[in-house]
């Protein structure tokens, strides 16, 4: 199972470490791939990024292909122009089973900040679909992320997991808006970004009683599409800036990958304020939006990023301990029809050749014995070529049955080496 994922996540590395080393656009994925292809020709590969964790998952034929985790950090570092000795203690790796189960982990949520967020299960299949417009998946991945999709369906499905608040917009808004505001409708709201979690935070926040809200977007075609579709009003993004002193709440998820306003502009605007309202800013941004040192800029500031919200998730995912050992249960179960899978393919078409190769023999003498006994009847003929079959299937069975007993624990290859060379298989002549 020639499979390996390098990552840094929310539970190995800070924010910090986290935006540096993330693929925040589109461009910047493709050309990723395209380096991943020159530097590790043949091998497949899919770039999972998202404002919680940045993980690469490969797969190869054979093993000493798998770049390793140090060659991937090198990778990360050049990519990005971060220092390796930056975040080199950060990353983690994983190879064989563990990968399939690491990712099983990730869909189904298990490893979120939310527990059950249902987020994650779509930024997953994004980064297999962008991966795949790439050319850069494989059978090895194919198979890697089609399991992980279907087990967290029936996660999703079969456990509680999924009820409650799940994502880290609701995270966001219940916990700590809630601690700051004790009522939403008469506040003003304004959205920075316009992707998924701009408009799964600005739903929870319409279900607060939020009226008045603006949507800045460098695209305006897409903010005013957002904001038409939540009774907001559409400005252009250069505009934001004039609406902070009659802002309550700042909700931003660019994906700049840089801060979109500085300390000390942010601070002048600030102090150009008549009024010094109270400002309640989620940063969601990956990397952050807002520098963490504006929050430090008057009392009535209240800044929260990701990194935020880990305590609160804690709370969140002790709480939903027994439909975490549900979730468990059916990820165990998946692996093991992954780990049957994965070695069916690699046993799969020397069994078959095997099979077809001695029943080809079967009935070449057949077809030999036949033109020799002319007189032999059809119903005679079946009965001959029946009692040929079963002692066929009866000699195939011992080698058949030893092959699959030892591909359970993992690809007999010096077997099945043996095997088509005893039985000269996989091109060679047959007698």
């Amino acid at each position: 199972m020639n499979l390996r994922v390098v990552y840094c996540n929310h539970e190995t590395a800070n924010l910090s470490i986290r935006e540096r080393l993330a693929f925040s656009n589109e461009e910047q994925l493709v050309c990723a791939y395209k380096q991943l292809q020159k530097k590790f020709p043949g091998v497949e590969a899919v770039i999972v990024s998202t404002c919680n964790r940045v993980e690469i998952y490969f797969g190869a034929e054979q093993r000493n292909e798998l770049p390793s985790q140090e060659e991937v950090a090198r990778f990360l570092s050049d990519f990005h122009d971060v220092p390796l000795d930056d975040f080199i203690n950060e990353i983690r790796h994983k190879t064989k089973l563990e990968v399939a189960r690491h990712l099983f982990r990730v869909v189904c949520s298990l490893d979120s900040m939310v527990l059950g967020e249902a987020q994650i299960v779509g930024q997953v299949n994004s980064a297999y679909q962008q991966a795949a417009e790439c050319d850069a998946v494989g059978p090895l991945t194919h198979h890697l992320f089609q399991s992980a999709m279907k087990v967290a369906g029936r996660v999703r499905t079969e456990t509680k997991l999924s009820e409650g608040r799940i994502s880290i917009a609701s995270v966001a808004v219940g916990e700590f808006g809630k601690s700051i505001f004790e009522r939403f409708d008469n506040k003003s709201v304004l959205i920075l970004g316009a992707g998924e979690m701009a408009e799964e935070t600005l739903r929870y926040l319409k279900d607060e009683g939020v009226q008045k809200i603006t949507v800045a977007n460098r695209n305006f075609q897409r903010g005013e599409l957002l904001a038409s579709k939540w009774g907001g009003k559409p400005i252009r993004f250069d505009q934001w800036e004039s609406c902070l002193d009659s802002t309550d709440v700042i909700v931003s998820t660019t994906g700049a990958t840089e801060p979109i306003i500085s300390v000390s502009r942010f601070q002048q605007l600030r102090e150009q304020s008549p009024v010094r309202q109270t400002i309640f800013i989620l940063d969601l941004g990956a990397p952050r939006d807002f520098p963490p040192e504006i929050s430090s800029v008057d009392d009535n500031v209240f800044l929260y990023d990701i990194d935020d919200l880990e305590q609160t998730c804690q709370r969140n995912r002790q709480a939903r301990r027994k439909e975490m050992d549900k979730a468990d249960r059916l990820i165990n179960a998946a692996l093991e029809q992954f780990r049957h899978e994965f070695h069916q393919r690699e046993t799969g078409p020397v069994i078959q050749e095997l099979r077809e190769t001695w029943h080809e023999i079967g009935r070449l003498e057949l077809n030999r014995l036949f033109k020799k006994l002319d007189t032999v009847s059809e119903q005679d003929k079946q009965q001959i070529e029946q009692t040929i079959n079963r002692i066929v299937n009866k000699l195939l069975h011992p080698p058949l049955e030893t092959i699959k007993d030892q591909a359970k624990d993992g690809p007999p290859h010096s077997l099945l080496q043996t095997v088509k060379e005893l039985f000269r298989l996989g091109g060679h002549s047959k007698e």
